[in-house]
């Protein structure tokens, strides 16, 4: 990307659900010379977060111009950042429906994908011979 990246977004790539999600709207970026950064939580780059690798697993980070939010807030922040998005964050940032999406990702969707992370961190370590 020729821009610096104003915005940058922390996932688990290796979460299955998180990162076919993020890597759409990477591709995206890219293709559109976005000035977005995608930072992977099992990397180094989580180290500029301030935020521990169990933290950064519970949910989506997005930090704009210097703000950091999580979950659907931060959703609405990286979609207001890409054309193709924009109405579904003025959709979903609706009151009302921003209430629906926030507890459902909250108590319903970031718990499942988060405890089924644990699961595979839990499988992985198993099979490694200690």
């Amino acid at each position: 990307m020729k821009n610096s990246p104003k915005t940058s977004v922390l996932f688990n790539a290796n979460c299955p659900v998180c990162n076919f999600e993020i890597q759409h709207y990477a591709q995206y970026a890219v293709a559109n010379d976005l000035p977005i950064r995608f930072d992977d939580l099992n990397s180094g780059a989580r180290d500029q977060w301030g935020l521990d690798a169990d933290t950064a697993a519970r949910r989506l980070y997005v930090l704009h111009e210097g703000r950091l939010t999580s979950g659907i807030p931060a959703f609405l922040v990286l979609w207001a950042q890409m054309p193709r998005y924009r109405w579904l964050a003025r959709v979903v940032g609706l009151p009302g429906i921003r209430q629906v999406a926030s507890a459902a990702y909250d108590y319903v969707l970031a718990p499942v994908i988060y405890r089924w992370h644990l699961r595979r961190l839990r499988k992985q370590t198993a099979g490694v011979p200690h």
